[in-house]
């Protein structure tokens, strides 16, 4: 199973694509999408379409799980943010690509065991999980990759309950 894990942004979109395959992973490729503040809104939300368009078109992935927004107090942030989590799942949509999300909690619970898990101890987790020499960069690349890795984990139970399908 090919999953595309996004870790949804504005100005930083974290992409991890993930080979899942007899309980074992495969990292395939991480990156981001980054677009800069000096962007007006439409120009950064098309920059944002065209480039997931492009991962879903060159790795054709069987599931895409994205996380859920989660914001504490900036509601300028949170609405472009929202903005820019529409355009990833309207254009997955778009291709007929299962699409999947998931609470930080359960991303933290996936990867680490543990639900309040700090930032660093996840991305240590991805590191030893998948087998890398280092923590993948940026943090956003790392942060999509644990998604995908929570969907992986998930995966059998969405599947025999529907849960977490967008």
């Amino acid at each position: 199973m090919i999953i595309l894990g996004i870790d949804p942004g504005y100005a930083i979109v974290g992409i991890g694509v993930l080979e899942y395959k007899g309980n074992k992973f495969r990292p395939i490729e991480y990156s981001a999408i980054t677009t800069h503040a000096s962007m007006i809104t439409s120009l950064r939300l098309k920059k944002i379409k065209e480039e997931i368009d492009e991962y879903l078109h060159k790795y054709k992935p069987d599931a895409v799980a994205i996380e859920e927004l989660f914001f504490n107090s900036n509601a300028k942030t949170a609405i472009a943010v929202a903005q820019a989590r529409g355009v990833l799942i309207a254009e997955t949509a778009s291709m007929d690509i299962p699409i999947f999300e998931y609470t930080p909690l359960q991303i933290k619970q996936a990867v680490t065991g543990y639900g309040r898990a700090e930032k660093g101890q996840i991305q240590q987790m991805v590191r030893m999980l998948l087998n890398l020499n280092a923590i993948p960069k940026p943090d956003d690349a790392a942060d999509a990759l644990a998604v995908a890795i929570c969907h992986a984990h998930s995966s059998r139970i969405n599947d025999e309950l529907g849960t977490n399908r967008l």
